[in-house]
């Protein structure tokens, strides 16, 4: 498996309630960056990114501090309900997608997104942010 980057939109970004419980000790850099052609919904207490052209999504990445990738990822695995690639019972799907810094330098890194049924219901009938911010969504 590749060790890559993690970009975190919601109750992982630094100040945010799961920050201090998953990332804090764990982490070598957390950088501001956002995720191009992805549209955020406001959950049932934390946020939901789908993939949509023209959108993006405001957060953070997150690269493991050396020693730290396997029991992060196996973390932030648990915490996202993400079982492995395309399993029905995926709260959301882990996806290597193309984060940009505020530079704009493109950086591969996992992105945990809304699961496939869960992302259709969302675009149906969901709360969208308009922002992409999940720390401005009201």
């Amino acid at each position: 498996m590749t060790s890559l980057p993690f970009f975190v939109y919601g109750t992982l970004r630094p100040g945010e309630v799961n920050h201090d419980l998953f990332l804090r000790g764990r982490t070598a850099s957390e950088e501001p960056a956002s995720l191009p052609d992805a549209a955020l919904y406001d959950g049932p207490g934390y946020p939901y990114a789908v993939q949509r052209r023209g959108s993006a999504v405001v957060g953070e990445l997150i690269t493991a501090a050396p020693g730290a990738y396997g029991e992060l990822l196996s973390a932030l695995d648990h915490l996202e309900e993400y079982r492995g690639p395309g399993l029905p019972g995926n709260v959301y799907d882990r996806i290597a997608c193309e984060a940009l810094r505020p530079d704009g330098t493109a950086v591969r890194a996992w992105v945990y997104l809304a699961a496939p049924a869960l992302a259709r219901r969302l675009a149906e009938s969901g709360t969208e942010i308009p922002t992409g911010d999940w720390r401005h969504r009201r």
